[in-house]
């Protein structure tokens, strides 16, 4: 497989050097899209306990509504909450005010809950465009990519354990999802990567050092 489908190339980034798209330091981050929801939620944040890691939270802005109290957990177990638009919609086939729609919504119901305003934003489907990145500026928000998607929405752990073996650096923003669409293997795609990350010298880090 090209490296591509799992890191974006170098000439995208270059493009968008204001987004993020790789730890800041030497350490691994660990994020988690589309959360939170009862399905998922509770099981990972038990293994990231048992682990000793802190993560990064993409939550979508109706789930956070229904359940608040499980963001309200995330939070309060060391991790953090991005913005990954109200109700996931591919935001490149929106209009700029569509656009600030789903993001400012969200922004509004994360302050309401836990009186802060969110920094980090990740689109659905990792897709993005010029408007998109105008746009963060003028909220003062910034983009988290990856530079390690693992397809745990397939539900197929040995794609995972393939982008892992091949795929994974030092530096490695990885996406994993917090939905019933990795519900079947994502407490063990935590584990391999945990194992993974010692067998190779490497360290997890937390987002505050990841994404400073």
């Amino acid at each position: 497989m090209r490296r591509y489908f799992y890191d974006p190339p170098a000439l995208i980034k270059s493009m968008f050097k204001d987004y993020i798209w790789n730890s800041q330091i030497n350490k691994i981050l660990l994020t988690f899209d589309d959360g939170p929801t009862p399905d998922t939620t509770p099981a990972i944040l038990e293994e990231l306990n048992k682990s000793g890691i802190k993560a990064a939270f993409f939550c979508v802005g109706e789930n956070i509504t229904k359940y608040s109290k499980l963001a309200e957990q995330i939070l309060s177990e060391g991790h953090i909450i991005g913005n990954h638009t109200y109700n996931h919609k591919r935001i490149t086939t929106l209009t700029r005010l569509e656009m600030e729609e789903q993001i400012e919504s969200v922004n509004e119901i994360y302050e309401s809950y836990f009186g802060s305003r969110m920094k980090f934003f990740r689109p659905p489907h990792g897709r993005f465009n010029y408007t998109l990145r105008d746009l963060l500026r003028k909220l003062n928000m910034v983009s988290v990519q990856w530079s390690l998607l693992t397809y745990d929405y397939q539900n197929n752990f040995e794609k995972v354990k393939f982008a892992v073996d091949n795929y994974l650096e030092q530096d490695s923003l990885v996406v994993l999802h917090d939905s019933l669409k990795s519900k079947d293997i994502i407490i063990e795609s935590i584990q391999y990567i945990s194992q993974a990350v010692k067998t190779n010298g490497y360290q997890i880090g937390t987002p505050q050092e990841c994404l400073k």
